[in-house]
Formats: C-alpha cells, sequence, structure tokens
C-alpha cells in the first residue's frame, strides 16, 4: 500500500535514476514496537480463520463523518489444530490508540456474540472474542457484534478532506494465525500492518442521497428511506474493504477489457489531472491484466482530491492526491495484482507488494531504469527485505522500498531475460491466485526459470 507520494509526474517518469540514491526522510511517525519476522505456516498450520465471509449493515449520519450499524462474521478453522479464539482487528484506532477520556476511539464495538470478548490490546486495535467451544478443523462458526465508525478529523487513509470522507481501514476484520502464532502487529502509518487472508464481503451501505458512496465489489444503489439511498456491495475474494462518502463529481466507463472504471472526484480536484488519472487507470487495468492475469472484479472505483497526500489502496478502490499532472494511479492499480490477489504478511515483507507494484509503474511508464542501481546501503543490515518493524525504527530508509526495490527487479529482469520475467511474473501470480507470497516463494520460482545461481543476485541486492 501506498502511505508515500508515489505518484508519476511528467518529470518523475523520466527520473527514475535519481529515485534510488534519495536518502530522505519521510517525516511521518511510525510505530516504534518491534515484532519477529514470520516463518511460512506449515500444511498442518494453515493461515486461518479462512473462507471468511463478512456481512455488514451500516448507516450514515448527515455528513458521512459517523457510521453505525452491525457486522457478522462467518469463518472455518483451516489449521489441525483447534480454534479457541479470534482476534479482530481494530485498524481505525492505529493513530489514536486508545484516545483520551474526552476524544474515544474512533472504532468502538459492542454487543459481541458468538464469543466472549476481552480487552482491548495492541494500543486499542486488537481485540480477543473467546468462542464458546473449540472449533475443530474444517468447522465453521460466527461472531457478530455492532460496530460504531467516526471518521478522524485528519487527512488520511482514515479520514477526512473538507466535505469528503475515507474510510480505508476503518472495518474491523479478522486476524490470521499461522505457524508462528497470531499476527497482532502494530499498526504503522508510514507503511501498512495489514494481513489478510481473501475474504467475502456483503455491505448494506445506508447514507444521505446527497453522498456518494464508491466502495470496494460490484456496487448498485436503491432507494432508502427519505432523503437517503442505499448503496449496495458484493465482493468476493478480497483482502479488505473501504468506501468513501461526499458530494463527489463522477463519471463511469468500460475499459477495452471490459472493467467498468467509475471515477470520483471533488469539484476542487485539477480537471487535468482527473482526466489523466481516468486515462492512466483504465489502461492499466487492461495492460496489468494481461501482464499478471485478468482482473477478476468487474470493477474499480478511483477516488480522487486535490490534498490527499499520495495515494492508497484497496481492493477494487483507490484514493488518490490529484494534481494537473495526475497521481499515482497506475501504482495503486498495480497493488490490485500485488497486494490483493497475490496476498503477503505486509507488516512482515512489505517489499512483496510495494517494491512489485512500483516496478508494475515503472515498466508502465518507460521509466528508463538502466542506470538506476547503487550499492550504497545506509547500513549492514538494511535490506529489501525488512519487515516494517526495521523500517519504523529507520524511517529514512523506507523509501528503498519503492526505489531500490522496483530497481532490483528491474536487474532480475536483465538477469532473466525481458521474456523470462514476464512469464515468471505472470505464472507466479497464477500459481498465489488469491493466496499467500512469501519471499522465499519467489526466490525459488525466480531460480526455477534460469539455470543461473541466484545466489550471488539475493545477496547483492539484499533479498535475503
Amino acid at each position: 500500500m501506498s502511505s508515500l507520494p508515489v505518484g508519476p509526474s511528467r518529470t518523475g517518469r523520466r527520473l527514475f535514476v535519481g529515485l534510488v540514491a534519495l536518502l530522505v526522510a519521510t517525516g511521518t511517525t511510525v510505530a516504534d514496537a518491534v515484532t519477529a519476522p514470520k516463518a511460512r505456516a506449515s500444511k498442518s498450520e494453515a493461515a486461518t480463520p479462512d473462507r471468511l465471509r463478512y456481512d455488514v449493515t451500516l448507516r450514515g449520519n448527515a455528513d458521512g463523518s459517523r457510521w453505525t450499524g452491525r457486522q457478522r462474521v462467518t469463518f472455518r478453522n483451516a489449521s489441525e489444530r483447534p480454534l479457541h479464539e479470534v482476534y479482530v482487528r481494530l485498524w481505525g484506532n492505529g493513530d489514536d490508540k486508545c484516545g483520551t477520556p474526552g476524544k474515544p476511539s474512533p472504532i468502538r464495538l459492542t454487543k459481541v456474540r458468538g464469543g466472549t470478548p476481552g480487552q482491548l490490546t495492541v494500543n486499542c486495535t486488537a481485540l480477543r472474542i473467546t468462542l464458546p467451544k473449540p472449533l475443530a478443523r474444517g468447522e465453521r462458526t460466527a461472531v457478530a457484534f455492532d460496530v460504531s465508525i467516526t471518521v478522524p478529523e485528519r487527512n488520511a487513509r482514515f479520514g477526512r478532506e473538507g466535505a469528503f470522507r475515507f474510510l480505508g481501514n476503518a472495518l474491523p476484520v479478522l486476524a490470521v494465525h499461522d505457524a508462528k502464532g497470531w499476527h497482532l502487529d502494530p499498526y504503522v502509518s508510514t507503511g501498512e500492518s495489514f494481513y489478510a487472508l481473501a475474504s467475502d464481503f456483503r455491505a448494506r451501505i445506508d447514507h444521505p442521497s446527497a453522498l456518494k458512496v464508491p466502495a470496494t465489489g460490484r456496487t448498485w444503489t436503491s432507494p432508502g428511506k427519505r432523503g437517503r439511498t442505499v448503496t449496495h456491495s458484493v465482493a468476493h475474494r478480497v483482502r479488505d474493504f473501504a468506501w468513501a462518502a461526499g458530494p463527489f463529481r463522477t463519471a463511469t466507463e468500460t475499459s477495452p477489457g471490459g472493467v467498468r472504471v467509475k471515477s470520483y472526484w471533488a469539484p476542487n480536484t485539477p480537471a487535468a489531472g482527473v482526466r489523466l488519472n481516468r486515462k492512466d487507470g483504465v489502461a492499466a487495468i487492461d495492460r496489468f491484466g494481461r501482464e499478471f492475469g485478468r482482473y477478476p472484479d468487474g470493477e474499480i472505483d478511483l477516488v480522487m482530491t486535490k490534498e490527499f497526500g499520495g495515494g492508497m489502496e484497496y481492493p477494487g478502490l483507490v484514493l488518490l492526491g490529484t494534481t494537473e499532472e495526475g497521481g499515482a494511479v497506475v501504482h495503486e492499480v498495480a497493488h490490485q495484482w500485488w497486494y490483493g490477489i497475490v496476498g503477503n504478511d505486509e507488516y512482515g515483507a512489505p517489499w512483496l507488494d510495494e517494491s512489485f507494484a512500483q516496478y508494475a509503474n515503472a515498466r508502465f511508464y518507460g521509466w528508463d531504469t538502466s542506470d538506476c542501481w547503487s550499492d550504497d546501503w545506509p547500513s549492514e543490515s538494511t535490506a529489501l527485505t525488512n519487515s516494517m518493524a526495521y523500517w519504523a525504527e529507520h524511517r529514512d530508509e523506507y523509501h528503498l522500498i519503492y526505489t531500490a526495490g522496483p530497481c532490483a527487479l528491474a536487474r532480475l529482469e536483465e538477469t532473466l531475460g525481458a521474456d523470462t520475467m514476464a512469464g515468471l511474473l505472470k505464472r507466479y501470480a497464477r500459481d498465489h491466485w488469491y493466496g499467500l507470497s512469501t519471499t522465499a516463494d519467489f526466490k525459488k520460482a525466480a531460480q526455477s526459470v534460469t539455470d543461473k545461481d541466484l545466489g550471488p543476485f539475493w545477496e547483492r541486492y539484499r533479498i535475503r
């Protein structure tokens, strides 16, 4: 995901070389907790709970700044071991943590059913729910709760800009348990902590008719009570659910490949940038469909405002800060594959989605990568494959995920050959479609397509 401003300016498309040498701090505060790296789950300790379905009913207030409703999550235990509890992640509390007496956390859960809730932990971003009885392998059950969401007064992926509301990571989701136990990593604002299995969502969002509500999934509207509209959404095999609300201007077009691209923008967003984002978004969804496998969801929403910082991707919906020169639309569309379809533990290995999305972005724009590499690493401990625990402690190095990471993939393309690299990525996406990717998986897949020993390559480019 893209908390950094990685949108392509006309100049930036020609200056990929300069990015890798850039050693500047992002200036963004991140969590400073350290979590051990995650190992790949064994067959007997598969990632669980899986086959999740979220049924969500929400009602928004007059300006979309507060939402209340009910959420039910059904799931299966995929592990050989009985499941005694689940954890709900309230990522929307990440920046505000547990709040203050006068300003409580923005996400609150009440009236839990299907288990016994504990106390909020991990700075009020995790809630343990003990199940009534152990859930055996292959068995299904459900938990449900009332949810209250107050959109913070900050311009962020979960925040607001003028009359517009962004609800990224606002909806609670279940944590993942695998061979390393429960993934209860801390929230980081510079990057992402998110790790989720492909899930189904069905949402009914009741809102004032004056507000347009782009959302993850295939959406349609129906009349609500007087002055209100209901936006319905159905999303299959997605890792998260996001929406926005506001008096957006809208346009819809269908790409030559058959994907419906719905654009939403604030009236003060530069018109030239909106046009460019729409053009590049339509082109990118089809191009990456050819390169990595057809986009499966049929619809994607582009949400554009003038002041939003950089871009942020969610399944079927991207948030884009938009200038006259456009925004990070291509990078964010690439994330529909690299994180959305080919999933990964974004806290444990952020390069697997950010570097791959930026590599796709560089190829789309034809950036010159012939001289993009520098071996001048900040320290011996710096590696592209470091976790967010490391990047949180070394904020001035985090840009390497967006610069050195895609450059390393460009060097791998040179090493393997362009056609071999293209085939590798398409097969890799197919083999991990709706699944999970690890660095070890990718290294093994790359080695399988060449007789060259890639060991020295991984060592030089610090892909560990």
